[in-house]
């Protein structure tokens, strides 16, 4: 068959570190224009790409014969980009957040049915490599019921960067709540299931800056158990990652997946699980672990369990599935669609210093 043709809008951080090096190594999928107004972008997408083709604009892409649009541009530009795409009747990966809220998204899959086109959102972080073992362990039995799920995605950067992240303006989607906060959301909603109620305190700790840069959100699921998710730009020396308390014991892990940090400094994943220089994809070095601990009448035992390696690249492999009309989406507008009912609840109990209750759906 032949393979299906993928067209990039934009090629800031998103489109050239976390996009087109899965787009390129992914069999099914062809990379075959990539939208940039900026020479240097030009000049990098020609090397790295030689295949694709670089446009100048939205225009240029809707006459050039692709399947699949992905949008990472500015937030702002995330729904009447990906409208414009459906309503061409052509598929649409879109950046999280998708939207500004649940409602509006649920629009876009109903517009994406309507013409006969895949609509998806990249939630690529439910590949990372804890999020991963952590599934395979409770798919195990190792924890019993989970009681408490805590994730954290802190750093220190004391000094604003600028711009539409940073921005005052609710049209932007700014902060890090509707950035890195969606991520944890979007994990604790696929770990833990659906929410109740939702609490969350925001801030803005930092000089020049106009959205939150320091937040804590705290979800009751419906099945009872609760999550406790906190980002921040201004912590000089991070907790864990991640902790999960369970009936029976729990597990916790520090540091990030290594897939970010590769794909920045241009390492590529090839395929197979290797990377362009002939490392591992998605291993860390030194090897990665989740520490596990359980309990019994006659004490606690821990042990090391090793990461599963983080697989980014598993979004378009099933991407490419899809679009040949061979299996589901990766990432379900349902289900993006209630991680941003989620995200928008928090901001609200922000607002309020109340707790929002979420209708069932």
């Amino acid at each position: 068959m032949a393979a299906v043709k993928v067209g990039i809008l934009g090629y800031g951080l998103g489109g050239a570190a976390f996009h087109a090096p899965f787009v390129a190594s992914t069999p099914g999928l062809e990379l075959t224009a990539v939208v940039t107004g900026r020479a240097a972008a030009a000049e990098e997408i020609r090397c790295r790409y030689p295949g694709a083709r670089v446009l100048p604009d939205t225009d240029a892409l809707w006459r050039a014969g692709v399947d699949v649009v992905i949008v990472t541009t500015p937030n702002r530009t995330h729904v009447p980009l990906a409208r414009a795409a459906l309503e061409r009747g052509l598929g649409v990966v879109v950046d999280k957040p998708a939207a500004p809220d649940g409602a509006t998204l649920r629009r876009l899959g109903e517009l994406a049915d309507a013409r006969g086109a895949l609509l998806t959102v990249f939630h690529n972080r439910r590949w990372d490599d804890d999020h991963l073992t952590l599934r395979r362990l409770l798919g195990e039995g190792a924890l019993g019921e989970v009681l408490r799920y805590e994730a954290r995605w802190e750093s220190w950067r004391p000094v604003p960067r600028g711009g539409w992240r940073e921005s005052a303006d609710p049209a932007d989607l700014p902060g890090l709540l509707h950035d890195l906060g969606t991520h944890l959301v979007d994990q604790a909603l696929d770990v833990l299931g659906p929410v109740a109620t939702v609490y969350a305190e925001t801030d803005v700790r930092r000089a020049g800056v106009g959205a939150d840069d320091d937040a804590f959100v705290a979800l009751t699921h419906v099945g009872g158990a609760r999550s406790h998710l906190a980002v921040s730009a201004l912590v000089p020396v991070p907790g864990p990652r991640l902790r999960v308390v369970g009936a029976h014991g729990q597990v916790e892990t520090w540091g990030l997946d290594p897939q970010e940090v590769a794909l920045r400094a241009g390492r590529r994943p090839v395929g197979d699980g290797l990377t362009d220089d002939g490392t591992l994809w998605g291993v860390r070095t030194p090897a990665g672990t989740m520490t596990l601990t359980t309990g019994g009448p006659e004490g606690t035992t821990t042990s090391d369990v090793p990461l599963v390696p983080g697989d980014h690249g598993a979004f378009y492999a099933q991407l490419a599935e899809a679009a040949a009309g061979r299996g589901p989406v990766p990432v379900s507008v349902e289900s993006a669609a209630v991680t941003l009912d989620v995200v928008a609840a928090a901001h609200r109990a922000a607002a309020t210093g109340q707790a929002v209750t979420l209708g069932a759906r």
